[in-house]
């Protein structure tokens, strides 16, 4: 007998121990399995399920640290804004302890904190920030500019800061218009698909009277247009035309609810004394719970006057304001009963011009006034 065969029977002839053997590895083998499964489980669960292709970057979870992962991925994770979770696309700020905030999340806040009377603080940290405690970090705007982005269109990948040329004149499947839009044409599409379209399109084979219809739809769009520049015009042709640079400083009401108003010092022009007062959503209770946020203005003349004075006015940005607004023109007739206009909004562009108007200490705009001559 072979000295395995001594060893097997050795085993199955020991006395009482044949159960208990056979239960030692019974319970090792399932002690392994288990180990296994425990094993297979905390894979899954510390690696989660694969994020969807399309899904935004920001919100997909970390990994852990010591997974490897591409340069780019860990780089966003690294560079982008502690508020949006997003990479910057221009200004990039950071706090005192290094933060970092996008250029439209940084004003967001400082006007939240406007609205609210309260400090502006880091959403990460809590320490203060304001215009002149943050500043600008160049070395992260050109990283992010050299990280790869999508195109829109094509889906193909380039560095940020080279992405909106592409998009705008190389890129073949950006959308564009036909070159028959001035005589009416709606077509657009991709831009390789242009050239078949205007071999085929129908508006240059159309009759004289169907385009003259379509030219004269445009043209009303075109006066709506001109009418303010021509208005404008008008106005510089008047006798008597003052302008001068008006300061908004933010004051709270003392009512029982507090709310945000701006005013100005008061000011001369044509001889006349003027203040102009300006509120924010038209003196919404708490406009720091809307996203949309806009400014309305109204003028008042201070000054006594003998006679009606009819008066055109309009409010443009200031020589060191970079806020973009389209001018309106005013009109209203004053005397001593009627010597406040009604609130009328400031025709700033959107949310963003309004955010940076809010943030700022001060707001510096220009005023216009003209005389109507009776």
């Amino acid at each position: 007998m072979s000295s395995m065969e001594e060893r097997d029977v050795g085993v199955a002839a020991a006395p009482g121990s044949s159960s208990a053997g056979l239960g030692a590895v019974g319970a090792a083998v399932e002690a392994a399995a288990g180990v296994a499964a425990l094993q297979e489980e905390i894979g899954i669960r510390r690696e989660g399920p694969e994020p969807h292709q399309d899904e935004p970057p920001k919100k997909r979870v970390r990994a852990p640290e010591g997974e490897s992962g591409k340069l780019e991925e860990r780089l966003y994770s690294v560079l982008c804004c502690t508020v949006c979770l997003d990479l910057p696309k221009a200004s990039v700020y950071q706090c005192t302890n290094g933060h970092l905030m996008c250029a439209g999340c940084f004003i967001h806040l400082l006007a939240d904190s406007r609205l609210k009377e309260e400090q502006a603080t880091c959403p990460n940290c809590r320490c203060e920030i304001s215009k002149n405690l943050c500043c600008r970090n160049l070395a992260v705007e050109k990283a992010v500019s050299e990280l790869p982005t999508e195109c829109t269109f094509c889906l193909k990948q380039f560095p940020r800061s080279s992405l909106e040329r592409h998009q705008k004149e190389e890129c073949q499947d950006r959308v564009t218009q036909c070159k028959y839009k001035r005589i009416g044409c709606p077509w657009q599409g991709p831009f390789h698909e242009l050239p078949a379209h205007e071999e085929e399109c129908s508006h240059p084979t159309k009759t004289g009277t169907e385009l003259m219809g379509i030219l004269g739809e445009m043209d009303q769009s075109h006066r709506r247009d001109m009418q303010l520049y021509n208005s404008i015009f008008s106005l510089l042709c008047y006798e008597k035309i003052g302008f001068t640079e008006v300061q908004f400083r933010p004051y709270r009401t003392d009512d029982f609810i507090t709310r945000l108003y701006y005013e100005t010092p008061r000011f001369t022009v044509l001889n006349q004394t003027w203040v102009l007062k300006a509120r924010v959503n038209d003196s919404e209770r708490n406009p720091n719970l809307s996203c949309k946020r806009t400014l309305s203005f109204q003028l008042i003349l201070k000054s006594k006057v003998n006679s009606a004075l009819e008066c055109s006015f309009l409010l443009l940005k200031g020589p060191y304001d970079d806020v973009r607004i389209k001018p309106v023109i005013h009109h209203h007739s004053f005397s001593n009963d009627t010597n406040e206009t009604e609130y009328v909004l400031l025709p700033i562009s959107d949310s963003v011009e309004c955010n940076k108007l809010l943030a700022a200490k001060n707001i510096n705009l220009r005023l216009f006034i003209f005389q109507v001559q009776k």
